[in-house]
C-alpha cells in the first residue's frame, strides 16, 4: 500500500533549484507560482494544506496565509522574515521555521569584502584598467581599511562574525542594538546616532521590518561624516536609499557597499551613476556550501515539524513556543 505523502504549498521556485527536487521527491508539491491562475487555485484548493514553503526573499503574503484555512507549518529559506505576514501567521496559529547560522559566515565574508572594495576602490579601478584609462593617468589614492573604527548596528550572529572578523584587521568594534548582548567583548554604544559618529565603517546587520525601516536616515549619514562609509548586508529595508544617494553625491560620506535595496532588483537608479558606491545583487549567502546548508535545514525544519510539532529552528515571534 503506497504511503500518503502530505501535501505542500511551495509559494514560487526556490533559491537553488535541487532543492525544489528533493521537495517534490519527499512530498506532494504544489508550487503556487506555476499555477495559472494562483488565486483561484487558492480558492478552490487551499484548504487541503497543512505546509507550506517559501523564502525569506518572496515572504508569504496574508491573503494566501488567509487562503489556507489548515496552515500549520511554513519553513523558510533564508534568515529574513520581514516578508513574512505575521499577523496573518499568529492569527493562523502557524509555526514558522528559517534556516540561521549556517549563513553567517558567507554573510559577514561579504560585508568585508563590501568594505574593502568601498574603502580601497577595487570595483572602481576595474573599470579604470578596462577602459584603458591607466596609459594615460593614475587611478589615485583611496582609504586603508584595517585598523579603523568599526560599528556594528545589529550584533546577533551574522553581527558577531562580522566582528571576529574585523579582529583580523585590527580594528576597534563598537555596536549597537535595541539592548546590549550580555558577553560581549566589544563596546556598547545606546544609539544609532552615537555609533555612526563613532564609527569610520558603519555595518548593517539588523534585521529588517517596520520596527528598523529607514532607521539609518540622513541625520545617522551626516553623523558617519565625509571620511565615513557605510555596508549594508542586512535588509534594503533599513537604510533610506534617497538620503544615501544624496549623501554619497554630495560626498557627505565617503563610500558605500550594498548587497540589500529598498525595492529589489530594482535599485534607487541615482545609485547606478555613481563610482563611490558598489553594488551586488543580494548575494551575501550565494555561495555552493551556504545554499545547500539552507535547504538541508530548510528540509530539516519540515521533516522535524511534520514528526514532531516544532521545527529545528523557529523565528522568534513564531506561534506556540
Amino acid at each position: 500500500m503506497a504511503t500518503i505523502r502530505p501535501r505542500v504549498l511551495q509559494y514560487g521556485k526556490m533559491p537553488l533549484t535541487q532543492l525544489d527536487a528533493e521537495l517534490a521527491q519527499a512530498y506532494e508539491v504544489s508550487i503556487l507560482s506555476e499555477q495559472p491562475d494562483p488565486e483561484r487555485f487558492l480558492a478552490e484548493h487551499g484548504g487541503q494544506f497543512e505546509y507550506a514553503v517559501t523564502s525569506a526573499a518572496m515572504g508569504l503574503p496574508a491573503r494566501v496565509v488567509d487562503a489556507l484555512p489548515k496552515l500549520k507549518f511554513v519553513s523558510s529559506f533564508g534568515v529574513g522574515f520581514d516578508a513574512l505576514d505575521k499577523g496573518a501567521l499568529l492569527r493562523r496559529g502557524a509555526r514558522v521555521g528559517y534556516t540561521p547560522g549556517v549563513l553567517d559566515d558567507c554573510v559577514a565574508d561579504l560585508a568585508f569584502a563590501l568594505l574593502l572594495d568601498a574603502t580601497r576602490g577595487l570595483s572602481e579601478s576595474d573599470r579604470f584598467v578596462r577602459r584603458g584609462d591607466w596609459s594615460k593617468s593614475r587611478f589615485g589614492i583611496r582609504t586603508r581599511a584595517s585598523g579603523k573604527r568599526l560599528g556594528i548596528f545589529g550584533m546577533g550572529r551574522i553581527g558577531s562574525t562580522v566582528a571576529r572578523r574585523a579582529s583580523g584587521f585590527d580594528m576597534e568594534v563598537a555596536y549597537h542594538n535595541r539592548c546590549p548582548v550580555e558577553g560581549a567583548p566589544h563596546q556598547y554604544l545606546p544609539s544609532l546616532l552615537e555609533l555612526a559618529r563613532w564609527a569610520d565603517i558603519l555595518v548593517i546587520t539588523a534585521a529588517g521590518g517596520e520596527g528598523t525601516r529607514h532607521l539609518v536616515n540622513a541625520e545617522v549619514l551626516a553623523a558617519l561624516g565625509p571620511q565615513g562609509f557605510l555596508v549594508n548586508v542586512a535588509r534594503g529595508s533599513v537604510v533610506d536609499e534617497a538620503a544615501l544617494a544624496d549623501a554619497l553625491e554630495s560626498k557627505r560620506i565617503a563610500g558605500a557597499g550594498l548587497d540589500v535595496f529598498e525595492d529589489e532588483p530594482r535599485p534607487l537608479p541615482a545609485l547606478l551613476a555613481l563610482d563611490n558606491v558598489v553594488l551586488a545583487p543580494h548575494i551575501a549567502s550565494g555561495t555552493h556550501e551556504t545554499r545547500r546548508a539552507m535547504a538541508d535545514l530548510v528540509l530539516h525544519n519540515l521533516q522535524q515539524f511534520i514528526a514532531t510539532g516544532r521545527p529545528a529552528a523557529e523565528v522568534p515571534w513564531s506561534a506556540a513556543q
